[in-house]
C-alpha cells in the first residue's frame, strides 16, 4: 500500500548560554548533563532505527557549549586542568569536597536536581545516600534538619553521592555499558580510579555528539536545522511591537523598540549559519526561530538569506487564519494546518505544529505504558490520513518539540516508548515519515494572506515580553544596548575588543533568560536564571569599559510558581 500520509517529527535541542561571561565558569551544568542523557540517547535511538527519518535542530550556542565541554574534559583527564564545570570538578576530586556546612549543602542540593521518582528512586544506593541524612526530593536540605550535622560525613559519602548522580544522568544507552553496570553493582566507596573512568566515559560521549549526528545527516537519515545564534527572539528584536498581534492590550517596556534590533536579528541568523556550517560541514535549509516565534518581518529576514522553511505553533496558525479572513469553519477543520503555508510575498513554507500530538509526547505519555501510548499516537495520525483522505499525501503532520526536557520524566530515559515509536513510524504501510527540507518541495502549498506575529506557546510571546518583571528584563538590555552602541559610535573598542562585546550581547538578547522571569516559575529556577541574566548584562559593561548601573545588583525577579516538566516546555493550553 503507498504511502498516504507524511510526517515529520522534529526535536529541538537547546540550552541558553550558561556560562558566566565568555570564558568564565559554567554556571548551571545542564548543557553536559543532558549531553550524556539525552543527546546520546536521541542519536543512539536513530542509529538503530536507519530507516527512521526526523528533523533536529540545534542551538548554535548549545553546539559551541558542547564542544567546549568535550575539550575542558579532555584537558582535564591528560593533563589534570580543572574544568569551569564545579560538579565536574568535585567528582573527578580536582576540587575537594568543601568542609564548610553551606558548601556541603549546596553538594547535596545540587545532586538532587533531577526528578527523582525516574532518576533517584529507581536506584537504591542512590536513594538510601538522601534518606541517611534526611534530605528531601526538594533538595530543600535545610527545612528537612540535616544542615548542622553535614559536618560529621565522611568526604567518601559526598564522593559516592556524586559519582551516583552522574550515574543516574546517564542516558539509557550509556547505562547499557560494561563500566555503568559494575560502577552500580559496586553501589558504594568509589575510587579515584572509578570516578576517573566515569570521566572518560562523560568525555567520549560529549566528543561523540556531533560527530554522530552529523553521520545521521550525511547519510540523509535527518535534517540538521538551527536556530539564530543566541536564540533571541527575532520578531521582539525586530519590533516590539509584534507583541500586539496576540497580546494587544499587554503592557510594554518602557523602551518603545530595541535598538538595531533588525540588524541583531540579522548578526544572529549570520553568526548562526557560521557556527552550523564549522559544526556540521553545510548550510542548513531551515530554521526554527526560536521559540517558534515567527513574524512577517523575521520571515523576510529569513529569504534575504535563502533558507526554504520554518516552522512555528498551531496558535500561530489559528491567529494567521482569523488575520487572513478564514471563516471558522476553515479553522474548525483544520485541514490547512497541515500543509505549508506559503504566505503572500514571501518564499519560506512555514510549517505548523500539531500543538495536541507534540504535547502528548511532552507532558501525558510518560504516564502510559509505552505500548499503549504508541498505539494512541500512531492511532491518531492514523485518523488524521482517514480525515483527509485521498489528498494526505499533499499534506504533512508536523510534530514539534524539545529533544531533552520530556525524557526524565519517563521510565528508562523515554526507551520503551522511543523505540517503539520509531519501529511503529518507520514500518507503518501509511505513514511516511519525512523532513522539512522535503515537504517544503513535495507538499502542496496552503496559501495564507497573512502571517500572524507570536510562538509556539499560546500563539504569543506572553511567555518573554508583557508583563512587569519581563518588560523590565528588557529596559536593563536596552539600556545596555544603547551603551554599547555609544561605545561603538565613538570608537572606544579596537577590533578585538569590539569582537567580545558583540559576542557578549548576543548571549544577553538570548530569550531564556525573560523565559523564566515572572511568579508562575519556581524560584529556585528564577534565581538561578536571573542573577546569570544580570552577571551577563555587568560583564557587556565591562567589555565596554563602561560602568555598569546600580539597578544589575537588585534582583530582577523572584518567581515562586511551578513550571510543567521543569525544563523549556510550556503545555499549549488557552
Amino acid at each position: 500500500m503507498a504511502k498516504t500520509l507524511n510526517v515529520v517529527l522534529c526535536w529541538h535541542m537547546h540550552q541558553p548560554y550558561y556560562r558566566e561571561g565568555l570564558s568564565g565558569a559554567y554556571h548551571l551544568p545542564w548543557v553536559y548533563l543532558h549531553g550524556i542523557k539525552d543527546y546520546s540517547d536521541m542519536a543512539a535511538h536513530l542509529e538503530r532505527h536507519p530507516k527512521m527519518r526526523a528533523v533536529v535542530n540545534f542551538a548554535p550556542v548549545l553546539l559551541e557549549q558542547l564542544d567546549d565541554y568535550a575539550h575542558q574534559l579532555e584537558r582535564l583527564l591528560k593533563h589534570g586542568t580543572p574544568t569551569q564545570d564545579r560538579m565536574l570538578n568535585l567528582l573527578a576530586g580536582v576540587e575537594p569536597v568543601p568542609t564548610d556546612l553551606d558548601g556541603r549543602l549546596r553538594v547535596v542540593q545540587d545532586c538532587q536536581r533531577c526528578h527523582a521518582p525516574r532518576m533517584i528512586d529507581p536506584y537504591p544506593p542512590f536513594r538510601a545516600l538522601l534518606d541517611m541524612i534526611g534530605a528531601t526530593d526538594a533538595g530543600d536540605g535545610a527545612a528537612s534538619g540535616l544542615h548542622w550535622h553535614l559536618g560529621y560525613l565522611s568526604e567518601q559519602y559526598f564522593l559516592d553521592l556524586l559519582t551516583w548522580y552522574h550515574l543516574a544522568w546517564l542516558g539509557h544507552s550509556l547505562r547499557a555499558l560494561p563500566l555503568v553496570q559494575r560502577l552500580m553493582v559496586e553501589e558504594r566507596d568509589f575510587s579515584e580510579a572509578d570516578r576517573r573512568e566515569l570521566l572518560r566515559l562523560i568525555q567520549h560521549c560529549m566528543a561523540g555528539l556531533i560527530p554522530r549526528y552529523r553521520a545521521l545527516a550525511e547519510r540523509g537519515q535527518v535534517e540538521l536545522s538551527m536556530t539564530p545564534y543566541g536564540h533571541p527572539i527575532l520578531p521582539l528584536l525586530n519590533d516590539f511591537a509584534n507583541m500586539r498581534d496576540a497580546l494587544p492590550d499587554a503592557p510594554a517596556p518602557e523602551a518603545t523598540a530595541y535598538p538595531g534590533g533588525a540588524e541583531r536579528a540579522q548578526w544572529h541568523l549570520q553568526r548562526g549559519i557560521e557556527v552550523f556550517e564549522h559544526y556540521f560541514g553545510r548550510r542548513p535549509s531551515g530554521v526554527w526561530l526560536s521559540e517558534g516565534g515567527v513574524s512577517e518581518d523575521a520571515l523576510a529576514q529569513l529569504d534575504e538569506f535563502g533558507f526554504t522553511w520554518t516552522a512555528s505553533g498551531e496558535g500561530v496558525w489559528r491567529h494567521s487564519c482569523i488575520k487572513s479572513g478564514a471563516s471558522e469553519e476553515d479553522i474548525q477543520t483544520k485541514r490547512t494546518l497541515f500543509a505549508p503555508a506559503q504566505v503572500d510575498g514571501f518564499k519560506p513554507r512555514v510549517f505548523f505544529r500539531d500543538d495536541g500530538l507534540s504535547d502528548l509526547i511532552g507532558f501525558k505519555y510518560s504516564d502510559w505504558h509505552a505500548d499503549d501510548a504508541i498505539g494512541d499516537f500512531v492511532h491518531h495520525l492514523e485518523n488524521i490520513a482517514t480525515y483527509l483522505g485521498k489528498e494526505a499525501k499533499h499534506h504533512v503532520v508536523s510534530i514539534i518539540l524539545d529533544g531533552e526536557n520530556a525524557w526524565e520524566y519517563y521510565p528508562d530515559n523515554g526507551h520503551h516508548f522511543l523505540e517503539g515509536l520509531y519501529g511503529a513510524l518507520s514500518r507503518h504501510r501509511t505513514l511516511d515519515v519525512s523532513t522539512f527540507a522535503e515537504q517544503a518541495e513535495a507538499a502542496t502549498s496552503q496559501p495564507m494572506k497573512q502571517l500572524a506575529a507570536g510562538s509556539w506557546v499560546y500563539g504569543s510571546f506572553s511567555t518573554w515580553i508583557g508583563s512587569e518583571d519581563k518588560n523590565r528584563g528588557w529596559d536593563y538590555l536596552v539600556a545596555a544596548k544603547r551603551a554599547y552602541d555609544h561605545a561603538v559610535m565613538n570608537n572606544d573598542l579596537d577590533a578585538e575588543a569590539l569582537a567580545l562585546a558583540t559576542r557578549q550581547l548576543a548571549v544577553c538578547e538570548g530569550s531564556d533568560w525573560f523565559w523564566w522571569f515572572g511568579d508562575y516559575n519556581p524560584a529556585s529556577s528564577v534565581s538561578d536564571f536571573e542573577q546569570l541574566y544580570r552577571t551577563q548584562l555587568r560583564e557587556l559593561y565591562r567589555l565596554i569599559g563602561v560602568a555598569a548601573p546600580s539597578e544589575l545588583d537588585q534582583t530582577l525577579s523572584t518567581g515562586g510558581g511551578w513550571a510543567d516538566n521543569a525544563g523549556t516546555m510550556r503545555r499549549n493550553v488557552g
